[in-house]
């Protein structure tokens, strides 16, 4: 594929890096905000398009997560995008329930650098939208 067909062309040829893995990411459909970044590999890709339920790759635990799975805080995808060399992926998502930070918050994204002190951080969101200690928990004990 030359490089108009990849940028130009119609056919969908996402170019994963040395490592099998695509960086992805995670848009709220509803008002753009960027929810999180994770890692998707040809799996983690192709079992979001057969279920339309964001999957994703964990490099930590070298396995696959699927949104969703131990919080019932499931992004159901409405779109996937790529840009124009194909090297990332965008999701669209519908979160089921608010909140796709494992810490609680609605986006992963809730510090910034402060423009007083750029070594310091700042909360960009009023707080968690969920309690991941109850949530977490509660999914470990219906597991067992």
């Amino acid at each position: 594929m030359n490089e108009d067909e990849l940028e130009l062309g119609l056919r969908f040829a996402p170019q994963f890096n040395d490592q099998g893995l695509i960086p992805c990411i995670t848009v709220d459909d509803r008002d753009g905000d960027v929810l999180m970044f994770a890692w998707m590999n040809r799996e983690a890709l192709q079992r979001t398009l057969e279920t339309g339920r964001a999957t994703y790759f964990s490099r930590s635990r070298q396995t696959l997560w699927v949104k969703g799975e131990s919080s019932g805080r499931w992004q159901e995808v409405r779109r996937l995008l790529t840009d124009c060399d194909q090297d990332v992926i965008q999701l669209r998502v519908v979160p089921q329930e608010e909140g796709s930070c494992h810490r609680g918050y609605r986006s992963c994204f809730y510090r910034a650098v402060s423009e007083e002190d750029p070594q310091q951080l700042e909360f960009v969101e009023s707080g968690p939208v969920f309690d991941p200690d109850e949530v977490y928990s509660a999914q470990k004990q219906k597991s067992k």
